[in-house]
């Protein structure tokens, strides 16, 4: 492992050079009563690591962007954290509320300082709920976790960003090591508290070296402050089929989503959108491959992408629950930073196994349809090929629902539905006829809004198709960012309340 950097070479990289101010400029008052032998540490500390105490805050910018930094120092007592310093971050997390800054936060530190014992411990709940605050405002939190973060730190506010990364090779976990072999009297296992443990497990988003993190940064942030920059509208594209006929053949469509060139999520991520970042997991230690979540940019509009990535949906791996906790977290990160969310459908089917009902599916499911249908942020649903079942509806109910020509959405498979009504799967087509599922009686019936050509079929053109899915969103995009929450809200409602219902004359 590289050297460690202490806090104020890891400063220098992170901002623009030049630009970093101290806010730290009270001096640190020790606490009152406390021994000849800590008041000595603590002069070996400030004499030992060049700083008063083991947080160090300020602000800079980063590609001309003005951020709030907190970082630790762990030469300063092991980066823990006492009242003091607690009371530093604290001052410097409300600081960045109030002058409304990104905060960027870089702990690295062995937890709670032992000779303050519990109101140093207690300190940890102050430091959380600054947090709070800082995102209910709407400002991002974007954490980098160092080698080591234990203990109470690491369960505080190094646990709470909107995007967590961490140190190539870095210690991270709850107990430290050290600890939990003097308690237990046996090492703790190891490769488990590391950060690429952490990120296999969807814990964290992503492990990166000193290097990258200040272009990292860069790009998060040129996403997650879009919201507060609203671009200038675009022009309509003109992606519409010349013509769209109700009565056209629906299982054409179905046999043509199903082609296994067809170009899916990841393909209009690489193709059509110009700045992508992935996120992973839901934060809690799940992921499932069968969702992707990512931070992008089509054109100039930015947006959190829910994408159902039809490569890695298969019999062994269908979309489970944890799938729709992870689309629950992006879309929890969108309501928290007014940020646009796009949602890419396109599914056979959530599973339908004893793992998957164990694990909560119809529930999850359903919360995912509450969160959804009543999110404050602006919202766009593509259905891109499949769209089939609870899996489908979860990610359905945005602001604009678009389909893909071929694209279509039915309750189960028509082979499950054939079997239900007629008990046999030969006349899957004649029941996806009767159901409506294609994307031209869906927009007659009011289900989608706008249908974008394939020519003939998007497996044919898929850098065409992408290109023009990516032109048509960011379209759909700006012109929500642009409207009235209350508007977009109240139109959203009203359309799945009166969908389907005839009108008297």
């Amino acid at each position: 492992m590289a050297a460690r950097l202490n806090a104020q070479e890891l400063i220098e990289i992170v901002v623009d050079e030049g630009s970093f101010r101290s806010w730290d400029t009270t001096p640190i008052t020790p606490a009152g009563g406390i021994s000849e032998q800590y008041a000595a540490e603590l002069a070996a500390a400030r004499e030992k690591s060049g700083v008063d105490e083991a947080i160090v805050t300020g602000e800079g910018t980063v590609h001309g962007r003005r951020v709030a930094v907190v970082v630790g120092e762990f030469r300063f007592l092991a980066g823990s954290i006492g009242v003091a310093a607690a009371q530093r971050l604290v001052d410097a997390i409300e600081r960045a509320t109030l002058e409304g800054l990104p905060l960027l936060a870089g702990p690295a530190s062995g937890g709670t300082r032992m000779q303050e014992g519990t109101v140093a411990f207690l300190s940890m709940v102050k430091i959380t709920n600054a947090v709070v605050a800082h995102r209910r405002a709407g400002l991002p939190y974007l954490v980098y976790l160092r080698h080591p973060t234990t203990g109470g730190v690491f369960a505080s506010w190094g646990s709470l960003g909107h995007v967590t990364v961490a140190e190539t090779g870095s210690l991270i976990g709850f107990l430290g090591p050290r600890v939990f072999e003097a308690l237990y009297g046996e090492k703790f296992p190891e490769n488990v508290q590391t950060g690429e443990n952490l990120h296999r497990h969807g814990i964290i988003d992503a492990v990166i070296g000193p290097d990258r993190i200040h272009t990292t940064v860069a790009r998060v942030l040129d996403v997650l402050m879009g919201a507060k920059e609203i671009p200038a509208a675009v022009a309509d594209p003109d992606t519409s089929p010349a013509v769209v006929d109700p009565d056209s053949d629906a299982w054409a469509a179905i046999t043509r989503s199903r082609r296994p060139e067809r170009p899916g999520v990841r393909d209009l991520l690489r193709t059509a959108a110009n700045t992508v970042l992935p996120l992973n997991g839901t934060g809690e230690g799940e992921k499932d491959p069968g969702l992707l979540l990512a931070l992008a940019k089509f054109g100039s509009a930015p947006c959190i992408v829910l994408g159902q990535d039809r490569f890695r949906q298969d019999s062994r791996a269908p979309l489970g629950p944890a799938a729709l906790r992870e689309a629950r977290r992006g879309m929890r990160l969108a309501a928290e930073l007014d940020l646009p969310l796009v949602t890419i459908i396109d599914t056979p089917g959530a599973a339908l196994s004893k793992s998957a009902e164990e694990g909560g599916m119809a529930g999850e499911i359903a919360r995912s349809l509450a969160e959804l249908a009543n999110l404050d942020a602006p919202s766009v649903s593509l259905i891109m090929g499949e769209g089939s079942g609870g899996g489908a509806l979860a990610l359905m109910p945005t602001d604009r629902v678009l389909s893909a020509e071929n694209g279509w959405l039915s309750p189960l498979p028509p082979e499950g539905a054939s079997a239900i009504v007629h008990r046999t799967t030969d006349r899957a087509a004649e029941m996806a006829q009767s159901q409506g599922v294609h994307a031209p009686m869906l927009l007659h019936t009011g289900v989608v809004d706008r249908i974008i050509a394939e020519h003939p079929d998007a497996s044919d053109e898929p850098l065409d198709f992408v290109a023009r899915v990516g032109a048509t969103l960011e379209h759909e995009l700006i012109a929500l960012m642009r409207e009235p929450s209350a508007r977009r809200l109240a139109r959203r409602m009203d359309r799945y309340r009166g969908l389907g219902i005839q009108k008297e004359a």
